[in-house]
């Protein structure tokens, strides 16, 4: 995001739930929690658009507006069955809100998770689906006109983590004498690693390596960036940070490197 606002691009960040069923990392805001006086939505308000600022990132909202779909929680907790949070919501009514923003701003690539939502939250691989419908339904002049004039995404792309990537971390932290958890996995059990063969587009975002990493911090209550994921990929330093990965799912590829990948997400549109 940061590299494409930097070069003039219109970026638009939809975000679908304010993360209210999130841990809370800060001792001193743990009363936030959805299990005590339930805050932390709003709080989290601040803290993407402190780390929308850092990237540069202009246009960012929230499906439906800020609270219209609650965060769901991880996988089969209580919260899971809340009548208001995403993975509940009717896709046809979710989509249709997206499609809305599709009209309006008129994008010519999408960016979203993979269908099993990074890491298997119910609320990515819902994003998952709601994009890929909301993209369909968009370019159908038919479809609640009212939305808008039909619009075609060229691109549809998914994040990934290649799984030799990954596996070099993962040595790298055994190398270290490391006591992290991910230095005892098995690559070839996590089900978020991509196969290399996969991958299509590789992005090189090294200048904007720092802009990153303090956008993630700027997400205090949630993310440590010296623990956990960050242990493994950092052993990878700016291979990790400065390099993204994607799947093209929808349009054509344009292979413009020697690896035969791309390395622009705009690649072959004009």
């Amino acid at each position: 995001m940061a590299k494409y606002a930097a070069q003039g691009a219109q970026v638009t960040l939809v975000t679908c739930t304010l993360g209210e069923e999130g841990e809370v990392l800060v001792p001193d805001l743990a009363h936030l929690a959805a299990d005590q006086q339930d805050a932390l939505g709003q709080h989290r308000i601040g803290e993407l658009a402190e780390a929308m600022s850092i990237l540069g990132v202009e246009d960012h909202r929230f499906l439906g507006g800020p609270g219209r779909f609650r965060d769901s929680g991880m996988m089969g907790v209580d919260s899971n069955e809340r009548p208001d949070c995403l993975w509940r919501a009717d896709l046809l009514e979710a989509a249709s809100e997206l499609v809305a923003v599709i009209r309006q701003v008129r994008p010519q690539v999408a960016v979203t998770y993979d269908d099993f939502g990074g890491y298997g939250h119910p609320d990515h691989i819902q994003a998952h689906r709601i994009t890929h419908y909301a993209v369909s339904l968009a370019e159908s002049a038919s479809f609640r006109p009212e939305l808008g004039p039909a619009w075609s995404v060229q691109k549809v792309y998914w994040t990934a983590f290649p799984r030799s990537v990954i596996r070099e971390g993962i040595q790298a932290l055994q190398e270290a004498g490391s006591e992290s958890e991910f230095a005892a996995m098995d690559p070839d059990d996590l089900p978020f690693a991509c196969e290399d063969s996969l991958i299509t587009t590789q992005i090189d975002g090294a200048p904007f390596t720092e802009a990153k990493m303090a956008a993630l911090a700027a997400h205090r209550t949630q993310v440590t960036v010296d623990g956990g994921f960050f242990a493994l990929s950092n052993n990878l330093g700016s291979q990790v940070w400065g390099t993204e990965y994607y799947r093209l799912a929808r349009g054509t590829a344009h292979p413009d490197a020697a690896d035969g990948k791309e390395s622009d997400l705009f690649a072959g549109i004009s």
